[in-house]
């Protein structure tokens, strides 16, 4: 049976102290100083819930956990809810956009 849409794309700003992590910086190699710093992730749950979950360390992404300031809706609330394959194909898409406008992007 297919399943409702209820994924979410979602995008968390994460504080410019993540830049000084060699991993964040070797995987943007066009970022732009200056632009923000971004987590991109997927969820089947509320994205305001999936960022108290990071912050308390519930299934958390270490640099959402250690540098997540605030949910950017701007750039993904147009998208949510969709089905999962396009939440998947929308996440990298959404990633490789960003990576491109000088963000400083991380994915899981």
């Amino acid at each position: 049976m297919a399943r409702g849409k209820h994924y979410h794309v979602y995008v968390i700003e994460l504080s410019h102290e993540v830049l000084r992590r060699p991993r964040f910086i070797k995987s943007n190699p066009g970022y732009v100083a200056g632009k923000p710093c971004v987590y991109v992730g997927l969820t089947g749950l509320d994205p305001d819930i999936r960022f108290d979950k990071h912050k308390a360390g519930i299934q958390a992404n270490s640099y959402v956990r250690d540098y997540g300031l605030r949910l950017l809706p701007a750039l993904y609330e147009l998208y949510n809810p969709m089905h999962y394959d396009e939440a998947q194909r929308l996440e990298v898409e959404l990633g490789i956009d960003l990576r491109e406008g000088g963000f400083g992007v991380w994915q899981a």
